[in-house]
Formats: C-alpha cells, sequence, structure tokens
C-alpha cells in the first residue's frame, strides 16, 4: 500500500485510543439489559453489512474464495474472540479494570510478531514501552493496600484470553491475503464475527431471556454508540495494521483504560484515585515510547 498521509494515520490512531476507550463503559451500560453475544453480535452484523454495502458501492472488487475464508478466521479471533468475550466478562468485571487487562495486547503482539519466522528483535525503545505500560496496569491493579475492590477471576481471565485472541488477530491480518478494499475487509471480517456471536447467543438461550420492554434508553443508546463509532474505530485498527505496525496499532490498549477509568468515575460510579492516576501516567509514557520513531 502507498504511504498514508499524516493526518489519516493521526486521525485513525485517535479513532481507536478516544473510541475504544469509551466503548468500556458503553459496553458495560448495555450488557446490563442486553445479554453480551447478542448485544455484540449484532453490533458487529449491523456495522459489517454497513461497511460491505459502502464499499460495495464504491466499486470495491468482489472477494475471492480465499479472502472469505481469511476474513471470517480474522472475524472469529478478534470480534467474536476479542471483543465477544470482553462483553460476555464486563457483566461481572468493571469496564476501567475490563480495559487494564485488555492492556496486555500489545504485550502478546510483541511477543507472537517475534516468534513468526523470519522476524527481528523488537527494538530496546519498544521493549522497555512495553514493560513500563506492562507494569503501569499492574500497579493500577494491586494498589498498596489492596487491589480495586474484588476481581471476579472468572470474567478477568475471560478478559485476558480475549486479548491473546485479539493479537493474534492482529499479527494474522498484517499478513493475511485480504481484498484491497479495506472497507471491504473490516465488513467481512465483522459479518463473520457478527454470525459467530449470534450462533453461540442462541445456544445459550439468550434470546429467550431478554425482556425488549424493559430495556432503557440508557442500554439502546450504549448499544448505537458501539455500533456506529465501535465499527469505525475497528476499521481505523484493521487499516493502522498495514499503515503502522502491530505494536505501534496495538498501543490503543495502553491509553484505552485511562480513558475507561476517567469515565468509569465520572458516569458509572467507578473507583479513581491519584495512585491510578500516577500510574496512568506512566502508561502514556510508555505509548510514547513505542509509538515514537
Amino acid at each position: 500500500m502507498s504511504r498514508p498521509s499524516r493526518l489519516a494515520v493521526v486521525s485513525a490512531f485517535a479513532a481507536i485510543y478516544l473510541i475504544w476507550g469509551s466503548t468500556y463503559l458503553a459496553i458495560g451500560f448495555g450488557v446490563a439489559a442486553i445479554p453480551p453475544f447478542l448485544l455484540a453480535g449484532a453490533r458487529f452484523m449491523v456495522g459489517g453489512l454497513a461497511f460491505i454495502a459502502w464499499a460495495w458501492s464504491h466499486d470495491a472488487r468482489r472477494p475471492t474464495a480465499l479472502h472469505w475464508m481469511t476474513t471470517a478466521c480474522l472475524g472469529v479471533l478478534m470480534a467474536a474472540g476479542g471483543n465477544g468475550l470482553v462483553s460476555w466478562a464486563l457483566q461481572t468485571v468493571q469496564s476501567g479494570l475490563g480495559a487494564l487487562l485488555v492492556s496486555l495486547v500489545p504485550l502478546w503482539v510483541v511477543l507472537i510478531d517475534w516468534f513468526r519466522p523470519k522476524s527481528r528483535r523488537p527494538p530496546g525503545r519498544v521493549l522497555l514501552g512495553l514493560a513500563l505500560g506492562f507494569g503501569g496496569v499492574a500497579l493500577l491493579i494491586t494498589p498498596p493496600g489492596g487491589g480495586m475492590g474484588q476481581i471476579d477471576p472468572v470474567g478477568a481471565g475471560t478478559i485476558v484470553v480475549a486479548g491473546l485472541l485479539w493479537a493474534s488477530g492482529s499479527v494474522y491480518s498484517r499478513h493475511a491475503p485480504q481484498p484491497a478494499s479495506q472497507a471491504l475487509s473490516s465488513g467481512m471480517q465483522m459479518l463473520a464475527g457478527g454470525c459467530v456471536l449470534l450462533v453461540l447467543s442462541t445456544m445459550t438461550g439468550e434470546f429467550a431471556r431478554v425482556d425488549w420492554a424493559a430495556v432503557p434508553n440508557r442500554a439502546w443508546g450504549a448499544w448505537a454508540y458501539t455500533t456506529v463509532f465501535g465499527s469505525v474505530a475497528y476499521g481505523s485498527y484493521l487499516w493502522l495494521l498495514k499503515a503502522s505496525t502491530p505494536a505501534k496499532a496495538a498501543t490503543y490498549a495502553y491509553v484505552n483504560p485511562v480513558i475507561a477509568l476517567l469515565l468509569g468515575y465520572l458516569l458509572g460510579d467507578e473507583v479513581l484515585t491519584l495512585w491510578t492516576m500516577g500510574c496512568s501516567t506512566a502508561v502514556v509514557i510508555a505509548v510514547l515510547l513505542v509509538v515514537s520513531k
């Protein structure tokens, strides 16, 4: 691909940093009334169909069978495995903590990319940034005198697994054959992930448990927000995987906790202390180390 403009790169990073940071709280609001697999599945189905329609209206080339296979694999790893499992876990894990656990993603990305055949060792600056970011997150979770409250081990472990699946998809996305149209590729991935999530929703009996008349406006608003803006951020991230590097694109996971913690404190009655603010500063510095040339 041709070298992207600086404005395009900055805009894409802004989308994955700011929008995704806010979606944790939105998902938390949504899963309080709408089952998680149904919430995420419907979101990705609508977003995926919209991306595909837009791409075809702009004369995108018809995808091959191989393109469908690779994008389906990416959709299962990232949309269903990554986002879907996080949505499920946010039923019992507060949004700020969920974002902190997802910040393991850059570490997984660097390690997976490092162990690929013929790959090179990450530069020392990147390793330092990853260590600083991981350390900042660890201190955020375990401050002096105790953690951030009672942590559900199943929910927390699920988010860690989701991060590993997302990181695997991120590295694979950079090298997998995909349609030339980024919008089409993004839409196909979201559509595949949405289908898997809706199947899971059906298998776990989520449809039967929903009282649609009792779903509050806040939950509907959360679904609409994650569907529209979350899809924009998802497409921006997939584009950055090719326009930048997996390690740099994955630094969203260091900034998202800061945004999620602030919004959780302001809008979701979650914990925010001077300790968390100080550790979040270390996380931001880590991002600068990894992203800067």
